[in-house]
């Protein structure tokens, strides 16, 4: 057993040391995280970011030892903040090639600034299956061949059981140990870093956990000035529609936008032919608090509360039990594959969890696979199912195939992408992706500045990247029309993507943004860390900064405007139906707006000129 001392005197808010590990020597070693790093990048997502930009070199395979996984949390973690548990997980994607970041809640970020780091720089491939155990600075690399193959619960259960009964464990399931290009990587259980493959990067380099276990309180400079931010914060949560106590999230969790998004014909139904599902109210946060709902539950801090226990009480997936069954989720399996039972989708989301898979894209491959089986383009003989819209059996086995990479769930198991290309026969324009990472919950084709984001965001098919459907359709911050183009649209776009990459990289969760401005994220930060001359014009650029080097760091692998695009059906084919009956997505006339305004080329590569200005020669 190796000890280390990862505690040290730094800016508050931060612990002021990073821990690296070389899977490969079971070598590791602490490093002091400098203040311009982190005053340039904050933590988490722009932590990764520079860490990942400075360190690779380019085209190096996702599954090569030297791919950096790099799991960090911001300043704001652990602190008093509303909703500060968020870490990151960020490395080259096995789904995108590029660079790619997934986010989770819970308090596993938390434990792990307790334990005394503010990352965890991960490289190289173990001999065998390890874990990676750090208790109050202290680390051990210890085997895990005896959870190797098992699902996330029983791995969780048992490594508590060799550690510490409070520890919090972050793992993978059998997904990402078999590499998995849809797999994520599980925190206590329920929490998920779901998009973009970055379980199967644990997986190739034999970690199957990380486990921590932390006594020391995260500092803040100045504790009456966080107290009076986080009364302010609390006092505009308190009063937003979206957030307030009985408010929408409140009251049904994520799920509430299921009607919202239906009533608006952006609910993308049957592999995004339409954007409305007759069955949207059976499968609805009001109907899953009628007849599922245990309990809400919240991560560290957070006053919002929109988690979800739940137990199916009736019908052929009685007892079925768990958490986390989100908007994303229920409609991955729900409008995207036909499903309008709530036991059967409590159940797909459990089969998730426990494997180890992002349910956004199993849900978004196996109703691709519908639309193909309907299509005649696959058969039931091939695919072993009679894999139709509407059969919940056959969703529910195909996704045990996929977690277990048996039979046709080989060939979907690595998403639409790659499934797309074994298939052939035209099956690629059905593969409803950008970037190779499968499209949440929102058909572009009626929320314009989606659709912008969807096909500029770095790391794919991503809404959470900038998530303007907050004011394009929830009317927050400001409301905003769904089917307005114009520079303005453009400018919308591009506030919620450097925002959203600040608010990644500081600790706190997304959510709060339906709720917060950017002056309230550089309050708390100024009075965390300390930065009394911190504003939010320095915020914003920051965000701006991280955007950049990520596109900059994808340009080494090749990427360009032919990959900032949308699925060819979102730019052919008129919604049949709803508010946008008859639109189609205008990419191309709001790309050569948004590259203008960026400051990047036409290929969409940031100038020298933005390059500097942002410090990042």
């Amino acid at each position: 057993v190796l000890l280390i001392n990862g505690y040290g005197v730094f800016m508050k808010g931060f612990t002021g040391k990073i821990l690296r590990i070389d899977l490969s020597s079971s070598n590791y070693k602490s490093q002091d995280l400098d203040e311009k790093t982190a005053r340039e990048f904050l933590g988490g997502r722009g932590l990764g970011a520079k860490i990942l930009y400075d360190e690779q070199n380019a085209r190096t395979d996702p599954f090569s030892p030297e791919n950096i996984l790099v799991f960090a949390t911001g300043p704001l973690t652990g602190t008093k903040t509303p909703s500060s548990g968020r870490h990151f997980v960020i490395s080259k994607s096995p789904a995108t090639g590029g660079m790619t970041f997934s986010s989770s809640g819970g308090t596993w970020a938390v434990e792990l600034k307790k334990a005394g780091y503010d990352a965890v720089v991960v490289k190289g491939k173990a001999k065998k299956p390890m874990y990676l155990w750090i208790e109050d600075g202290d680390v051990e690399l210890k085997n895990a061949e005896a959870f190797w193959g098992k699902f996330v619960s029983e791995t969780d259960e048992g490594i508590r059981d060799e550690t510490h009964s409070d520890a919090k464990v972050l793992c993978i399931g059998p997904a990402g140990e078999k590499k998995s290009f849809i797999a994520s990587v599980m925190n206590e259980k329920y929490r998920a870093a779901g998009r973009t493959g970055l379980g199967a990067v644990m997986g190739s380099k034999n970690l199957k956990a990380i486990v921590v276990k932390g006594e020391k309180n995260v500092e803040v400079a100045n504790s009456i000035g966080v107290t009076r931010a986080v009364a302010k914060a609390i006092k505009k949560i308190s009063e937003s529609d979206v957030t307030k106590e009985d408010g929408g999230l409140n009251a049904y969790g994520t799920a509430v936008l299921t009607n919202v998004m239906n009533a608006s014909g952006i609910y993308p139904t049957k592999n995004f032919q339409t954007g409305t599902f007759e069955d949207a109210e059976d499968i609805s946060g009001e109907r899953m608090a009628e007849t599922l709902l245990e309990e809400k539950t919240a991560c560290y801090e957070c006053p919002i509360e929109c988690g979800r226990r739940v137990k199916v009480k009736s019908g052929k997936y009685a007892g079925v039990e768990g958490e986390s069954l989100e908007y994303e989720s229920s409609w991955a399996f729900g409008g995207q594959c036909g499903v309008n039972d709530l036991g059967a989708l409590a159940k797909a989301n459990h089969l998730c969890n426990e494997y180890g898979l992002d349910t956004i894209s199993t849900g978004s491959t196996i109703g691709f696979a519908m639309e193909l089986m309907e299509r005649g383009i696959i058969s039931k003989d091939k695919v072993g199912l009679n894999l139709t819209f509407g059969n919940d059996d056959a969703m529910i086995k195909m996704i045990e195939m996929m977690g277990g990479r048996e039979g046709f769930g080989n060939v979907l198991g690595d998403g639409t992408k790659v499934a797309a290309e074994k298939i052939g026969n035209g099956a690629e324009y059905y593969a409803m992706q950008v970037k190779g990472l499968e499209l949440p919950a929102y058909d572009p084709r009626g929320v314009f500045g989606l659709g912008l984001n969807y096909a500029t965001a770095n790391r794919g098919g991503c809404h959470v990247s900038g998530y303007t459907i907050a004011a394009e359709i929830l009317g927050t911050p400001l409301k905003a029309d769904p089917f307005d183009s114009s520079g303005e649209k453009v400018d919308l776009t591009i506030l919620f993507q450097d925002l959203t990459a600040a608010v990644d990289s500081s600790g706190n969760c997304l959510f709060l943004t339906l709720a917060l401005d950017a002056d309230d994220y550089a309050d708390m930060t100024k009075s965390v860390v300390g930065w009394e001359d911190y504003t939010v014009d320095e915020l914003l650029t920051t965000g701006e900064r991280i955007f950049a080097l990520e596109r900059l760091f994808n340009k080494r692998e090749g990427f360009g405007r032919k990959d900032d695009t949308l699925p060819e059906r979102l730019l052919k084919e008129p919604m049949p139906e709803g508010a946008p009956k008859g639109k189609v997505h205008p990419l191309e006339e709001m790309l050569d707006m948004y590259y203008s305004k960026r400051g990047y080329n036409s290929d969409g590569h940031p100038e020298e000129e933005t390059i500097k200005k942002l410090g990042l020669t």
